[in-house]
């Protein structure tokens, strides 16, 4: 009878705790949900990884967080994209200014060394932010793809 006694104990025991974990894991993923729609999408992918630690039997949690996660990066990526746009096209237009401009002094034989290794220097930062650019291209159709599996 002792034992029959302690086995519901113990099963209420579980039963309550796992509702209160349950509890916990939504309340971190409403946490999230507050700072994506804050902007805070460094802090809300920061509470996802924790609920997938501190949480890893919550399925149903966890697949309301993955989704939540993929509009995290696909937002973040997107306001990064905009930035790297924005750079890119400066660069572009002052790469090519410099580039006209050292092509004349080329013709007429007045190129200097330093110059020559600024455009380099400019080719290379323009080549940068457009692998940037393509990368993060990229990333936002990788996150449409998963999005619509």
């Amino acid at each position: 009878m002792r034992r029959v006694l302690l086995w519901c104990v113990a099963a209420l025991l579980t039963v309550s705790c796992g509702e209160n974990r349950h509890k916990e894991a939504d309340a971190l993923l409403g946490k999230a949900k507050a700072f994506y729609e804050q902007g805070r999408y460094e802090d809300a992918l920061a509470t996802i990884d924790s609920l997938r630690k501190v949480f890893p039997n919550a399925i149903d949690t966890r697949k309301q967080a993955l989704t939540l996660y993929q509009n995290v990066e696909l937002k973040k990526t997107q306001q990064e994209l905009a930035l790297v746009d924005s750079a890119l096209q400066a660069v572009k237009q002052d790469y090519e200014y410099q580039r006209h401009k050292v092509e004349k002094d080329k013709q007429a034989l007045r190129a200097t060394p330093d110059e020559l290794t600024m455009l380099t220097r400019k080719r290379v930062h323009r080549d940068s932010l457009q692998t940037r650019f393509d990368v993060l291209c990229a990333k936002i159709r990788y996150i449409h793809k998963k999005q619509k599996e």
